[in-house]
């Protein structure tokens, strides 16, 4: 029998979540099945998935006419369709939700992208979602802007799981870690329960090694010296790793606060960090580069199902995410390196801002191909 890699690094603590949602693998079986044979623990999704799930797909058909039929806007059908869809993988992933005492089996979804930058409306969103879906495994994705963080204390103060998304800079993750510790420091000052609430930051990885591999491509092609071609040359594929390994070791500081001993002793469970965006751009890397270095205890990694086969197939499983430290705050020392000179900052600013609209395309994308369906199948259902 072969091993699967994924099952191993479970075992050192690290839970495996699938990057990818669909009708067709939650109604063929495919989704059961990875749960059994492939350990998968959780899911996410995004609008870039649903796009992908849901346009030019027959699947969905009888519920776009229904919801004409009812009188639904296109809103209200991409809704329905959505949220039936999340519903039935959080039935399916009850029994791990259970099995782990709540520490696995969420499906993630995201409120609009459109309201990245609207406190108040990502707080109302969140809440209808939670409220509509009507699952205790369900996560509330928000993306970690500055708009967004205070709303992520206000939805965890509700009592609501939150998935913090596209978090680039160790600083962003500081902050958001202290955005969950006020919204549960919120809600146990109102004497509501604290022992039930999940989330996760979700760090995300290959982004950055693609931005800063274009920086240094481009500088490359302008440079005869030998020794700073070395040095730019030793930056590459670096970046991502090193700062989640910086992101990890402040995770840690974090837990060993006093704040948080509070709330840990009033049963709260760990921000788990949650390495996203993982599947590998570049093919001179391994295609498990982001799984293989940042293995360790207490985390969660998000891979799309090309990722996973690659992984149960050939991941080098070994506890890796406090190991080279040093060299880790090394790389991200060098980017200042006046012969490098790439401000890190500047690009994580950027990824947040490209991010935003990697998910604002898709999801106009997809509420226009759902118009055009709608158009198509109302003379049908009419």
């Amino acid at each position: 029998m072969t091993t699967n890699y994924l099952l191993e690094i479970e075992n050192l603590g690290q839970s495996i979540w699938m990057d990818n949602l669909s009708r067709n693998i939650i109604e063929s079986g495919e989704l059961k099945s990875m749960i059994a044979e492939k350990g998968i623990r959780g899911i996410t999704s995004n609008p870039a998935i649903f796009e992908k799930a849901i346009a030019g797909n027959a699947i969905y058909d009888a519920d776009i006419e229904a919801g004409i039929s009812a009188g639904k806007s296109v809103i209200e059908i991409y809704e329905s369709l959505v949220f039936k869809d999340i519903r039935d993988a959080c039935d399916i992933f009850m029994p791990v939700y259970e099995q782990t005492g709540g520490l696995d089996g969420y499906i993630s979804i995201e409120v609009p992208p459109t309201i990245a930058k609207d406190t108040e409306s990502t707080v109302s969103e969140a809440i209808r979602y939670y409220t509509a879906i009507s699952r205790e495994n369900l996560m509330i994705k928000i993306p970690g802007t500055p708009e967004g963080l205070p709303a992520v204390s206000r939805v965890i103060s509700e009592g609501i799981n939150v998935n913090v998304t596209l978090l680039f800079s160790v600083e962003s993750y500081i902050n958001t870690a202290w955005a969950y510790i006020e919204g549960l420091e919120a809600r146990a000052a109102k004497g509501e329960g604290i022992n039930k609430i999940a989330s996760v930051a979700s760090f995300f990885l290959s982004r950055i090694d693609s931005n800063i591999d274009g920086i240094i491509d481009s500088k490359l092609k302008n440079i005869a010296d030998e020794t700073v071609k070395a040095k730019l040359e030793a930056v590459k594929g670096k970046v991502a790793i090193a700062n989640a390994k910086i992101a990890y070791q402040e995770y840690k500081k974090i837990i060993q606060g006093d704040r948080w001993k509070a709330l840990s002793a009033k049963g709260a469970k760990v921000q788990r960090l949650l390495w996203a965006s993982t599947s590998t751009k570049n093919p001179a890397y391994s295609d498990v580069m982001y799984v293989d270095e940042l293995i360790g205890p207490n985390t969660v990694n998000t891979l799309p199902p090309q990722t996973i086969d690659a992984c149960a197939d050939h991941c080098h499983v070994d506890n890796r995410v406090e190991t080279k430290i040093e060299a880790a705050k090394e790389v991200m020392e060098n980017l200042k390196d006046s012969e490098i000179n790439i401000n890190i900052d500047q690009v994580m600013d950027q990824l947040l801002a490209e991010g935003i609209d990697k998910f604002i395309k898709p999801f106009t994308s997809l509420i226009n191909s759902l118009e055009e369906k709608v158009k198509k199948l109302a003379p049908i259902s009419g």
